[in-house]
């Protein structure tokens, strides 16, 4: 009878702790609870962190993380020029907690699975659309705002999930579109440079032209002063020309100054030999004309 009776205690202690370990569930920091009831079917309340109480085998709790978590969208799209693009967006997303019961019931436990690819495609082909392949790179953060706009407003409205961050993270161009490109570039590059050189060509014909203006008006200046001066103003020229060579002959170590009328000998000695040079003064005798005495 003894034995009996451990027997059966032991029983109601094992089926007591069933039955408090089935009916309790603890929900961890940065997640929340939905509960199914086998009669009334998903609750519509959601249970929050700590210990949660449910009918045993009745109900049965499902756990979600509402922390925020990262999620990858890539599609490839057309633009309005008719150039194909490959896409791909960074979502960061989180559950409404209030509407994890409905998310729970219409999508399940996988709800960011079903939900994000569908919207996100969907709307990054509407914008794209919008936008000519080359705005797709000059325009990236336009672009970016109006995707997230749009998927921020549908997520929240339709889906009961709220997008903290979306970024445009690689846009790639077909092979041919990116080769188009570089070949324009490369042209635009040459039409620069052959507006440079038409520029500089345009500036030099310019100088050219004052630099002749210049010219003629110093020519009539000259022209005037001649007719108004005489010969003075060449003799002011032979002389300043004079004074400038004798300038540059008196800094010159080459140069050698001769007396004028005066018997000079100069010795140049170099190399082993000697050249002498002699200067006489001129007889200031004029020459005799006609036939020499005591000749016949």
């Amino acid at each position: 009878m003894a034995q009996a009776k451990l027997g059966l205690a032991l029983f109601g202690l094992g089926s007591a702790f069933f039955a408090v370990k089935s009916a309790v569930f603890i929900v961890d920091a940065g997640e929340s609870a939905v509960v199914f009831d086998r009669f009334r079917g998903v609750l519509p309340h959601h249970y929050g962190e700590g210990i949660n109480f449910v009918i045993p085998i009745l109900q049965t709790p499902y756990t979600y993380d509402i922390r925020i978590r990262p999620r990858e969208i890539s599609t490839r799209s057309g633009t309005k020029d008719q150039q194909q693009v490959n896409i791909k967006l960074r979502v960061l997303h989180r559950p409404i907690v209030e509407k994890l019961p409905w998310l729970f019931e219409t999508y399940g436990m996988d709800y960011d699975e079903r939900i994000l690819p569908s919207i996100g495609n969907e709307i990054l082909k509407a914008v794209v659309a919008q936008f000519n392949a080359e705005e797709l790179i000059t325009k990236r953060e336009l672009v970016s705002l109006k995707i997230r706009q749009i998927m921020e407003v549908r997520a929240r409205t339709d889906y009961g999930m709220v997008l903290d961050d979306i970024s445009l993270m690689d846009v790639k161009f077909s092979q041919e579109f990116m080769h188009a490109v570089e070949m324009k570039q490369v042209a635009q590059q040459e039409a620069e440079r052959y507006k440079y050189v038409v520029d500089k060509n345009e500036q030099e014909k310019q100088a050219a032209i004052v630099r002749a203006e210049g010219e003629a008006e110093a020519a009539s200046l000259i022209s005037k002063a001649l007719t108004k001066a005489g010969n003075g103003l060449i003799m002011l020229r032979r002389i300043e020309a004079a004074r400038e060579i004798a300038k540059r002959l008196s800094e010159s170590g080459n140069v050698t100054y001769v007396p004028k009328g005066a018997n000079v000998l100069l010795s140049t000695e170099g190399g082993g030999s000697s050249t002498s040079f002699f200067s006489r003064k001129a007889d200031p005798t004029p020459p005799m004309s006609g036939p020499i005495p005591g000749r016949r």
